[in-house]
């Protein structure tokens, strides 16, 4: 039988947060996620992984307090499930999901959602899998897809209307991030170099609070590009591939 631990006030310092094990560039942003989760705790969020050394987790919370430009009431929203390496096809995204619905359900949500996309795109989840459980696409901005699974007849989640913009007056090369993923921080410092090494204009919107993030204007999880004001993708770019992306 697998394992698996919530992380908590009490075990947060002790335990690890699945990605950037190990890897001392990324510690700085593993150190600031840690603090995000902390000061989350209390407004319902969940992140729960499997007793292993590896990146098997799901991460989810109330939708009224997620740090995306959704709206809705009394839905959890899924920000990342990933079971990643040797752990897959054992079970285990099952198990993740199956918690995750259960525990919306005994805490009376009217439904739990996560967003996807058509085609199949990085630090999104797969569609399909998704669909198998019974979840639905409820609103959709492009290739971007709000899946949700309903519970009641309530109301259910949609993009907000500022999402659905998909562009901005910036012209220069614009990043949307939150410290919601351990990998950003490390990437922004190396974009940020390489752009003045290079002389590229570059934008850097850092997303701290709820009020930012629900109004983000387009789809967005935990980081976004615009170039010449339109929306590129929400592809988390180090130094490498800005450097291709930029050429």
């Amino acid at each position: 039988m697998n394992e698996y631990i919530n992380l908590n006030l009490e075990n947060i310092e002790n335990e690890h947060i699945c990605c950037a094990i190990g890897d001392p560039k990324h510690q700085e942003g593993v150190n600031i996620k840690k603090e995000w989760i902390k000061n989350k705790l209390n407004e319902g969020h969940v992140f729960r992984k499997l007793n292993a050394r590896g990146k098997i987790f799901i991460e989810y919370e109330p939708i009224e307090t997620a740090w995306v430009p959704i709206i809705g009431k009394n839905y959890e929203y899924i920000y990342c499930l990933w079971v990643a390496g040797s752990f897959k096809g054992n079970g285990i995204a099952k198990e993740l999901l199956e918690y995750a619905i259960q525990d919306s359900k005994e805490k009376g949500m009217s439904g739990i959602c996560t967003l996807v996309s058509k085609k199949k795109k990085p630090f999104l989840g797969e569609k399909k899998f998704f669909q198998h459980y019974g979840f639905k696409v409820v609103d959709e901005i492009g290739e971007y897809e709000l899946l949700a699974l309903q519970f009641d007849k309530n109301d259910t989640p949609k993009f907000s209307e500022n999402a659905r913009k998909m562009e901005i007056d910036s012209k220069d090369f614009t990043i949307y991030y939150t410290p919601e993923c351990p990998y950003t921080i490390n990437c922004i410092n190396e974009i940020k170099e390489y752009s003045k090494e290079n002389n590229i204009a570059l934008n850097v919107i850092k997303i701290d609070s709820l009020e930012k993030a629900k109004s983000v204007p387009c789809v967005f999880n935990n980081w976004v590009n615009f170039y010449e004001g339109k929306f590129i993708s929400n592809t988390l770019l180090n130094k490498n591939s800005f450097a291709k992306l930029v050429k």
